[in-house]
C-alpha cells in the first residue's frame, strides 16, 4: 500500500488537463488521511475551477483508485486564491489581491473585448473579479458592461465600484459624459489612472483585470513604475502588423519585471453569420510563432464572430449572456489557463512582515 507521502506526489504529478499546469507546480495545498482501507483527500488549488471541477474530481477518483488499489476513495476540491508576488519596491493595494494587466501595443484587435469577457470568464469560474478600464481617452467599459451611473461614496473620499453582471468596475467613463473628449496631457491622464485606482473601494478582489490603452506610453510605464502588477496577458491578431506591436507590448514588462502570462490570439479564424463557414482571414500561426520566440505560452484562440461585437456593443459581454455557448467556453478556458499560469508566481509574503519604524528620541 501507497503512503501518504507517495499519494501526495501522483496529485502532485497530476496535470490540470484544462490549465495544462499540474497541481504541484500551481501550488496546490493537498490534505490526505489514510484510515486502514479508506483515502480521504481534500486539494486546495490556488486558482478557480467551478466549471470543470467535477472532471477534475471524477479523473483524480479513478486514478487514486488504480495506484492504491483502494476502493473507498473520497476526493474534494476547492480554490483559494493567494496574493502572488509583484514587482520589487511596489506596494500591495487593499482589497486586491492580484492585477492582471490586458496590453496588445495596438489598437483594433478587440483586447478591450477580451478584457471584460476574461474578466467574466475568471468570476465564471468561482473568482472575486474586478475590471479597470484604463483608456483614459477612450473608455469603453460602460457601454460593454452596459452601465451609465455615476459612481457614489459614501465617507468624500472614496467611490464605489459600479457592479455589473457579478464585476466590480471602475472607468473615467463613468465619471464623464460617453461624447465628451478628455484633452489631457500626460501627467494629468496618469494621475487620473492613479486615482481611479487607489480611490475606488475594491472590495475582496481575488483578481483585478486592467485593460491597458494601446500603446507602450505614459499609462504603461505608470501602471508598471507604480502598481503591484502579479502578471500580464497579451493581446494580438494572426497578422504581422498586429504582432509588431504585441512584441513590444511583452518586450515592455520583461524589462519592468513583470512576468506575461502568455498571448491570447484574438480574431483568429472568422465565421461566417449565414453559413457557418470557418476561415483564417488575417493568416493562421502567428501567436504561436511569436510565444515560441519568446517562450511564453499560447493561451488560446478566440474567433472573429459577429454575435461577440453586437453583445459588446449591446452591453452584454458574450460570457455573461451566454455562458454555455462555444464561445463563452474558449474564454472560461483561457481565463483558467491564465488564473493557473498565475498561480505558479511566488507568493507575495510582505503582508507577513511588520513594519518597522526608527524614531529618534
Amino acid at each position: 500500500m501507497l503512503n501518504p507521502a507517495q499519494i501526495k506526489q501522483i496529485i502532485n504529478d497530476y496535470e490540470d488537463p484544462l490549465s495544462l499546469v499540474s497541481f504541484g507546480d500551481s501550488h496546490a495545498k493537498t490534505d490526505i488521511q489514510l484510515d486502514g482501507e479508506k483515502l480521504t483527500v481534500l486539494i486546495t488549488l490556488a486558482y478557480p475551477v467551478k466549471g470543470h471541477k467535477e472532471q477534475l474530481v471524477s479523473e483524480l477518483l479513478n486514478l487514486l483508485k488504480k495506484e492504491t488499489n483502494l476502493q473507498s476513495v473520497v476526493v474534494t476540491i476547492d480554490w483559494q486564491v493567494i496574493k502572488h508576488k509583484v514587482q520589487q519596491g511596489v506596494k500591495g493595494l487593499e482589497g486586491i489581491k492580484n492585477i492582471i494587466a490586458v496590453a496588445s501595443g495596438k489598437g483594433g484587435v478587440g483586447k478591450s473585448t477580451t478584457s471584460v469577457n476574461l474578466a467574466l470568464a475568471l468570476a465564471a469560474e468561482g473568482a472575486n473579479v474586478g475590471i479597470l478600464d484604463a483608456d483614459i481617452y477612450g473608455p469603453s467599459l460602460p457601454r460593454m458592461l452596459g452601465k451609465s451611473q455615476k459612481p457614489e461614496t459614501t465617507d468624500g473620499k472614496s467611490i464605489k465600484p459600479i457592479e455589473s453582471y457579478g464585476l466590480q468596475s471602475m472607468s473615467i467613463g463613468y465619471l464623464i459624459d460617453e461624447e465628451e473628449p478628455m484633452i489631457w496631457r500626460g501627467p494629468m491622464v496618469t494621475q487620473a489612472l492613479q486615482q481611479l485606482l487607489n480611490d475606488t473601494n475594491w472590495d475582496k478582489l481575488d483578481y483585478l483585470v486592467i485593460d491597458l490603452p494601446p500603446g507602450t506610453g505614459d499609462i504603461q510605464l505608470t501602471l508598471s513604475q507604480s502598481v503591484p502588477v502579479s502578471g500580464a496577458v497579451i493581446v494580438t491578431t494572426p497578422q504581422d502588423i498586429s504582432l509588431l506591436d504585441a512584441r513590444k507590448a511583452l518586450k515592455m514588462f520583461e524589462k519592468v519585471n513583470v512576468p506575461v502570462m502568455g498571448i491570447i490570439e484574438n480574431m483568429s479564424t472568422h465565421i461566417c453569420g449565414q453559413c457557418g463557414h470557418e476561415e483564417a482571414i488575417f493568416g493562421s500561426g502567428g501567436g504561436q510563432k511569436m510565444a515560441s520566440q519568446y517562450d511564453v505560452d499560447l493561451l488560446g484562440g478566440l474567433p472573429l464572430d459577429i454575435r461577440i461585437r453586437e453583445n459588446a456593443d449591446n452591453g452584454e459581454p458574450t460570457v455573461a449572456v451566454s455562458p454555455d455557448g462555444e464561445i463563452a467556453k474558449a474564454y472560461r478556458l483561457i481565463a483558467t489557463r491564465v488564473a493557473a499560469r498565475l498561480a505558479k508566481q511566488a507568493k507575495d509574503f510582505s503582508s507577513a512582515f511588520p513594519n518597522i519604524v526608527i524614531q529618534n528620541d
